[in-house]
Order: structure tokens, then sequence, then C-alpha cells
């Protein structure tokens, strides 16, 4: 018999964050026959919202509400769920920051398997779970052999599964937070710094074309610029460019940058690495361009193309063009 999976679900302001929907989807990957129960931590309205908003793909939900957890700490959020996780549960959880810092701990004192960054999931091998996940910089795709029979917490690369939002039955909201109690940690929130909004704001847009290191210099930024404006879109980027100061901070998409959710999103001469997807969000198009045929980009693209970002790209700005201009007449 399969252990029972829980997925832990990410919200803010009481609105799920995507891969509640995308874990949803790889648990039922594992086990089509045991619908997963999420658990959702946190404290005020805002969690009772969340909850509420999950319902649609999840027919069991563990409200765990606690003022210690109005803020976000792994290190509070893992010792609640050491408190309500039964014996040898398999625990999928997000692979972005908070989740990495939650992850390891958590499998530590659960005595269970720890896989990261996954994003494929082959099946299941008597007690054995069959996970893809790359190494080398997304240069190989390394299938790992899982011992689940004691558990085990596995972090799931954002986008790598299709954010559905499946019919359930029974949408019963269990309230654990009595079997919780009090929390203590050693480190404690203090503030939330919120980014200086830049000259353009990359959130509002519902076309990104986005670039990474394939740019190669400053100067070509005005190649994808162009197409942008062409395509009544903006220019965003992954992190390398704004390292190099070709771009402002404002325009970076990814953890450690700004979240995305527009309609068409055109990765340009990105590698794909999880952090940047993590900005991605709302399950736009996501179309791919890098002359790399191996790029993890293409693990999650819905269009890959195999070119140089410096001469694909005008090629589809004249493209467009020509396209409109037929349309007008």
């Amino acid at each position: 018999m399969m252990a029972r999976i829980f997925t832990y679900i990410v919200h803010k302001d009481g609105v799920p964050d995507d891969s509640a929907f995308e874990l949803a989807t790889a648990a039922r990957m594992i086990d089509a026959t045991a619908p997963p129960t999420a658990i959702v931590v946190g404290w005020g309205a805002d969690l009772d919202a969340a909850c509420r908003s999950v319902s649609a793909s999840y027919s069991g939900i563990w409200k765990i509400a606690n003022e210690a957890l109005a803020y976000p700490n792994a290190d509070l959020v893992r010792q609640a769920l050491l408190k309500v996780l039964p014996s040898n549960s398999i625990v999928l959880v997000p692979h972005d920051h908070f989740g990495i810092d939650l992850a390891p701990g958590l499998s530590i004192k659960m005595n269970s398997a720890f896989v990261s960054d996954v994003l494929d999931i082959a099946g299941v091998d008597g007690t054995h779970l069959k996970l893809v996940r790359q190494e080398f910089g997304g240069q190989v795709s390394a299938h790992v052999r899982c011992e689940i029979s004691s558990g085990a917490v596995i972090t799931m690369r954002p986008g790598a599964f299709k954010a559905v939002e499946i019919a359930s039955e029974g949408n019963v909201i269990v309230d654990k937070s009595g079997e919780v109690d009090v929390l203590i940690a050693g480190r404690r929130y203090l503030e939330t710094v919120v980014a200086e909004a830049g000259d353009v704001d990359i959130t509002k847009h519902s076309i990104l074309v986005s670039i990474g290191r394939g740019i190669q210099e400053k100067e070509n930024v005005a190649i994808a610029q162009e197409l942008a404006d062409t395509l009544g879109g903006a220019v965003s980027c992954s992190r390398p460019v704004v390292d190099a100061k070709w771009m402002e901070k404002s325009r970076q998409v990814g953890s450690s940058g700004k979240t995305v959710k527009p309609k068409v999103y055109l990765a340009c001469g990105i590698s794909g690495a999880s952090q940047h997807l993590a900005g991605i969000k709302g399950g736009p198009l996501l179309i791919a361009i890098n002359k790399n045929p191996k790029a993890p980009i293409f693990q999650v693209a819905d269009v890959g193309i195999v070119d140089d970002v410096l001469e694909f790209l005008p090629a589809l700005t004249n493209k467009v063009r020509e396209m409109r201009t037929v349309a007008a007449k």
C-alpha cells in the first residue's frame, strides 16, 4: 500500500500559488488511486481563504492556524508539520527559496528520503519511486530511484507539472491547529523589504520577451526591445543579465527577482534554471529559443526553437510586422 501523500501549499493574501495545483498533478502521478491531502499553514482570514481556494483540487485539506505562522518561517513550519504528519508520509514541496529551506531538515527529522528539484515522475517500482531531475546545470537528466517505504520529502520544480484544478469530492477541511501548540524557533521575522519599482513594471504585461546570457552583450538588448515593442510587450531578463549590468534589477524574473504571470513568455537565450522558472506563474504559453538543444528550458517549454537568438529575434520581428501589415489591409 502506497504511503499517504501530502502537499505543502504556498499562499499569499489568501491566494494559493500555482504550485498548489502543480503538486496536485504530481501527487496523482505518484498514486492515482489515493487523493493527496493539502496542508495549509498560516494565521487569520487569509488562511481560511487559501483553504477554500485549494478545495477544487483536494478532497482533504489540513489547516494549521498558529499566530507564530503569520509570516512563513521554515523553522516553525517544520515543527508544525512534524507534529501532524503520520509516519512514512510522502510530502511534496515546491522547489522555491522557501521549500529549499524547509524540505531537507524536514526529511532528516522524519528519517525519510529526500530528493530535490524533481521535474518528472517516471513511475513506481514496488517501494521505489522513479523520479527525474537534472544534473550539471541541466545538461544531464538523472533518473533517481527513491526508497519510499519510510516516507519521502520531495521538492518539485515550479512549472514542471501542469497546474490543473482537478475536481475532487468531499472537500473536507480538517483543523489540525490543536495538535501543534507552541512553536519556538531560533530566528524570527523582522520585515519585508519591497523592491524598488523600475521604469517598466514587468508584472503588468501580458507578453514578455525575456533575455538571458545568450543575448551576449548589452548592445544586443535592443534586438529584444524591438521585438517586444512590435508585440506590444516588455523586455524582462534572467539573473546573469542583471549581474552583467545589462538591465536593471526590476526587470529580473525569478526567485531572487519578480514573479510574473504573462499570457506569452518568450525565453530567449535562457538556460532554464529552476530559480528563473520559479518566477513564471499562471501557465503562460512558454516559447523557448536557445541554440543549445539540451538546454533545460526545453523540458518545460510549450514551443521549443533551436536557433541563435541574435538571428531568430530580428527575423521574428520582421515577420510580425509583415503579418500586421497584411492584416491591416
